[in-house]
Parts: structure tokens; C-alpha cells; sequence
């Protein structure tokens, strides 16, 4: 070798130790440096959004119960067949161990408890929550945030929306939780669950409002649900769904048990209606068209004549109906309810639903091919297990 190229092979081995040198200082003295604290305004905004859901929850919390059901199932017991041993104590005795004494808190009784969530809306110890949590309740305990408990009664219940309200008698100034304005809702607010799943009290979980007006759910004859990916687990039915000022905006009811992240809410201003009808006269009343409605699909809008798909299609008028009295007829086609355009044929059987009976309303309908107006005196819905249009 060269004296050249030795010269230059040390000159490269000094650059190589250098850069060497060079990276192992600069991760010592990285490791060594604290990392950069975060800017005051990104832990400002967290903060301020931190604060937003603790004042929502002790907004709401306090006004959310835990109910308590008691079915009491009843054997049926056959009857003790006539002959010589009827009248015999020990026979007696023999056949109650067997199908229970008679008479009420015998042992042929059992006792299957049940839990579900409520939230207090009036100062009078009434309870909004659902349906299906007292549905055929025995008995009904109604446990506050502060451990106290009340023996509470069915006021009044709804099963076509799935509510309910509970009254019991309070013993002191109780905390009320406000209803908000669910038509107000946009997706991706967030939104706060409470309750007491799997009998854990007060429990709180976030998520955000993952859709409005989901229908076709097969809960309720009348569904305009809030879906949410807020928590809802067993023993949550019946509790709030809260946004960021504290407003409840629905009433969890019911999760997708097949899926993560899906339950639904009853939106609160139907929740406003039916929880006021049930206080004031224990049950609900409802308009009625007197129609059988079919979706408008865009197959059928072409065929009918009707531009774009919001609207329901007349499927059937019922005889010695309202509608029959305005003289609907099937394949026509409601546009507008009083001024209100419709969207499909739940929207319509909300809108008719939500009419007073007795109201004359306005209905804009195509047939033929021709806009028309009609004027529609509404009925009282008969009573039944199905929603009434």
C-alpha cells in the first residue's frame, strides 16, 4: 500500500469515528433533555373539555335511580280431586309439599327480582324510564343516589314507545333532571350515558350521537331512536342519555346484542309527550288517518308521478276512517302533513300520531299525476298492539 492511499484510508476511519462520536453524543444528551411540555392552550381546551362532562354527570347523576322490580310467579296448582281422602290433614299436608300452600306469601310463590334505570323528572317523585323495565312488576323500589328507598308505583305506561313513568312519595327536596330539545341534535355531539348497568350504580359512560331517527329497529311500534356508541349494558334501560350542558336528550332502551357500540335512545321530545299524557290522565292518546301506508320507493315515485322519494304511499284506506271521510284513495301519495313535508312512511305515522284528535289538518297529496290538497278532520287511534295511521 501506497503512503497515498494509507493517508487516505486514515483520514476516512477519523470521519467515520467522528460522525460515530457525533450520534452517540447527540442520544445521550436527547436522553438526558425532558421532553417539551405541552402548549398552555392544547391543556387549556382539554381541560375546558374535561370540565364539560364532569359538570354534565353531577349535573344528571343525582337525579338518576336505580328501580328494583319483583315479579311474583304463581304456580298453578290443580285442584285436589274429590274421594275419601280429601278431608284428610296428612293427604293436605302431603299435597302442599309438593304445589305450595294456598293463599297469598305461600311457598308455591316465587320471586324473580329484576333492575333497570330511571331518571327523576318532576319534584312530585315522578319517574320517567321504560316500559319493558316494570312491565308486570309485582312491586317496585325506587332507589336514589343517596342510598335512600321508596316503595314506587306504575303511574301510567306506553308500551308502543316503550315508556313508562313511576311515582313514588318523597320525604324531601329531590333533584330533577331537565329535558332537552332532541330535535336539536346533530351527529357527532357527544353524548352521556347513566345508569346502573348490571346493578353497578350511577355509572357513567361517553360516547357520541351516532345517528337520529333510526327506525325499523323492532323495539317499539313507534321508533325514531338516537343511536349512540355511548355504553349501554342490561340494567341502563331506562336511564338518560345526557349532552355536554346536562339536558337529557333520550332514554336508553334497548343495544344490538350482536354488535359493539350500538344502542338506542328514545328521543326526549317524545319522550315529553307520552311522559305528560301519562301524568296527567294515565294513559296516551293518539290521531289516526285511517290509512295503510307503503314506503315510497324511487320504482314507484317513477311510476306515480311523484318527483324525488319523500313521501308514503296509500296502501289501503279503512272504511268509516278519517281518511275515507276525506276521500283518500290507494296509490295516492301524502307529500306534506300540515305544511310539513314528509319524509317516508314512518315520518308521516309520527306526524299523524303526534295530531290531536279532533284537529282538521292539511295534506298535500299526489294522484294521477296531479298535485292536490286535502283537508283531513284526525281521529283518536283505536287501541291496539301496532302503530295506528
Amino acid at each position: 500500500m501506497t503512503d497515498k492511499l494509507r493517508r487516505a484510508a486514515v483520514v476516512a476511519a477519523l470521519v467515520f469515528a467522528s460522525a460515530g462520536a457525533g450520534f452517540w453524543l447527540r442520544g445521550v444528551l436527547s436522553a438526558r433533555a425532558p421532553a417539551p411540555a405541552p402548549a398552555p392552550a392544547a391543556l387549556a381546551a382539554a381541560d375546558a373539555i374535561q370540565a364539560a362532562f364532569v359538570a354534565a354527570a353531577e349535573r344528571v347523576r343525582p337525579a338518576v335511580v336505580h328501580l328494583g322490580t319483583v315479579h311474583v310467579a304463581r304456580p298453578r296448582r290443580p285442584p285436589i280431586a274429590p274421594g275419601p281422602f280429601a278431608d284428610d290433614p296428612f293427604f293436605k299436608d302431603f299435597f302442599d309439599q309438593f304445589f305450595g300452600r294456598r293463599g297469598p306469601g305461600g311457598p308455591g310463590e316465587f320471586h324473580q327480582p329484576g333492575l333497570g334505570s330511571g331518571v327523576i323528572v318532576d319534584k312530585r317523585g315522578y319517574v320517567l324510564t321504560n316500559f319493558h323495565v316494570v312491565r308486570g312488576a309485582d312491586a317496585v323500589t325506587v332507589r336514589l343516589a343517596d342510598k335512600r328507598e321508596y316503595r314506587g308505583r306504575l303511574v301510567g305506561s306506553d308500551p308502543k314507545t316503550d315508556l313508562a313513568v313511576v311515582r313514588f312519595d318523597p320525604d324531601r327536596e329531590l333533584p330533577v333532571a331537565t329535558l332537552g330539545n332532541s330535535d336539536a341534535l346533530r351527529v357527532g355531539e357527544w353524548a352521556i350515558a347513566i345508569g346502573n348497568p348490571f346493578g353497578l350504580d350511577q355509572t357513567v359512560t361517553v360516547g357520541v350521537v351516532s345517528a337520529t331517527g333510526r327506525a325499523d329497529v323492532g323495539i317499539a311500534s313507534y321508533e325514531n331512536f338516537i343511536q349512540t356508541d355511548a355504553s349501554i349494558n342490561p340494567g341502563n334501560s331506562g336511564g338518560p342519555l345526557v349532552n355536554l350542558r346536562g339536558e337529557v336528550i333520550g332514554i336508553n332502551t334497548a343495544i344490538v346484542a350482536t354488535g359493539q357500540g350500538i344502542g338506542f335512545a328514545i328521543p326526549a321530545n317524545m319522550a315529553k309527550r307520552v311522559m305528560s299524557q301519562l301524568i296527567d290522565r294515565g294513559r296516551v292518546t293518539r290521531g289516526w288517518l285511517g290509512v295503510a301506508l307503503q314506503p315510497l320507493t324511487r320504482e314507484l315515485a317513477e311510476a306515480l308521478g311523484v318527483p324525488g322519494t319523500g313521501g308514503a304511499v296509500v296502501a289501503r284506506v279503512y272504511p268509516d276512517s278519517p281518511a275515507a271521510a276525506a276521500r283518500l284513495r290507494p296509490k295516492d301519495v301524502i307529500v306534506t302533513f300540515d305544511g310539513r313535508p314528509v319524509e317516508d312512511s314512518h315520518h308521516l305515522q309520527r306526524l299523524a300520531a303526534e295530531a290531536d284528535p279532533g284537529r282538521t289538518v292539511t295534506l298535500e297529496i299526489v294522484r294521477e299525476r296531479q298535485r292536490r290538497t286535502v283537508e283531513l278532520k284526525v281521529g283518536e287511534a283505536p287501541e291496539g298492539p301496532g302503530p295506528s295511521r
